[in-house]
């Protein structure tokens, strides 16, 4: 057990070292071996956080003469982390080693992937990501013109609530995960949190959409691996649709926030986000009124109407511009709505006949190009 002690003793010396200009010399060998006393330390974090006893004596032989801040037991179990994130803000560490401190973080060992410390372990990554995307040759531009940061924190996002549906027992797995992803969305900025959860759908869908091109053999059969691995990230979108559609005033947000052509694309795609969507434009276009004197349609009040007329028809333009689905589904609750207004054929008398004409008028001049 002294030996242990001694091995302990020597962590606060190694995180300052990692702080310090010392790391200019280090190489991938190096970097490999602080890596390797990191998850040593941790492995004796699991090993004893059981033992009361022992946990004291390791804490106190930690807290013995340190040279930086101080550190307990319950950093053994966070090694891993501490030390990337050190190295990662230290502009002495050379590329090589950098390089290898990336791969390590961003696809770390199994023993590093546990329950706890989530928030830690998704920080780390995060971090990771983003100085990988300032190196050169990093990921190609992303999807629908999000950022490349965005990307990256939606990737992540994605690994690990699969990392979380492995880890959970199947009864509880759903619950389980929309608890864990609540949690981590809620410490972002709400706009913020809106942008990673569309990209990771955006993500999901440019994924099945490659299984599906890809996916039959020879003889025209579905292979069954695809099917399976579509039904894994229907898993995955699931308590991210779950989280948005939970709460009313969040997904309002949530709609307000994004382009009308991002949303249209999530809808065609999320049969589960179309009907909640168009619901809400129902809701927004009823606050609307028609102004005789400027010969349009203005929001009845500021705090009510979400959305101005141009807005609204823009909406329900790229929904219309979407799948056949979804632009059949559109357009019959536009003439749903266009009855219970007293289907009239003339402008200025139903906002949805309104829109409904500027949709029907938009369709046909593509159509004739």
């Amino acid at each position: 057990m002294e030996a242990v002690l001694g091995q302990v003793e020597q962590l606060p010396a190694l995180m300052a070292v990692s702080r310090s200009a010392l790391v200019r010399d280090w190489d991938s060998l190096t970097l490999d071996r602080a890596l390797e006393w990191a998850r040593y330390f941790q492995h004796l974090h699991d090993r004893f956080r059981t033992r009361p006893r022992l946990r004291e004596a390791l804490g106190r032989r930690l807290r013995r003469g340190q040279p930086g801040p101080l550190l307990g037991f319950p950093q053994l179990g966070r090694c891993p982390q501490l030390l990337g994130l050190a190295l990662l803000e230290n502009r002495a560490l050379p590329p090589a080693a950098c390089r290898r401190l990336l791969h390590s973080l961003l696809q770390p060992a199994a023993a590093e992937v546990g329950p706890e410390p989530r928030g830690l372990v998704l920080l780390a990554r995060r971090k990771a990501a983003s100085s990988l995307l300032a190196l050169p040759g990093g990921p190609p531009r992303p999807p629908e013109g999000l950022e490349p940061q965005l990307q990256a924190e939606a990737q992540l996002l994605l690994s690990r609530l699969r990392e979380e549906g492995q880890e959970v027992e199947p009864a509880g797995e759903a619950a389980e995960r929309l608890r864990w992803l609540s949690g981590v969305l809620e410490q972002l900025p709400q706009p913020r949190a809106f942008g990673v959860v569309a990209a990771a759908l955006l993500l999901l869908r440019r994924g099945s959409g490659a299984e599906q091109a890809g996916g039959r053999g020879r003889d025209g059969s579905s292979l069954d691996g695809n099917q399976e691995s579509a039904a894994g990230e229907e898993c995955v979108a699931g308590p991210l649709l779950s989280w948005l559609l939970g709460n009313l005033e969040r997904f309002s947000a949530f709609c307000l926030f994004l382009p009308g052509s991002l949303l249209a694309s999530l809808a065609g795609h999320y049969s589960q986000l179309s009907r909640p969507y168009l619901d809400l434009l129902t809701g927004w276009g009823n606050h609307l009124v028609y102004d005789p004197l400027q010969g349009r349609w203005v929001k009845s009040s500021l705090d009510k109407a979400e959305l101005s007329w141009e807005e609204l028809r823009e909406r329900f333009s790229c929904l219309c511009q979407g799948s056949a689905m979804l632009r059949g589904q559109t357009q019959a609750a536009l003439k749903l709505l266009k009855g219970q207004d007293g289907d009239f054929n003339v402008r200025g008398l139903s906002v949805w006949t309104d829109v409904l004409m500027e949709v029907e008028e938009s369709l046909r001049k593509e159509a004739e190009r």
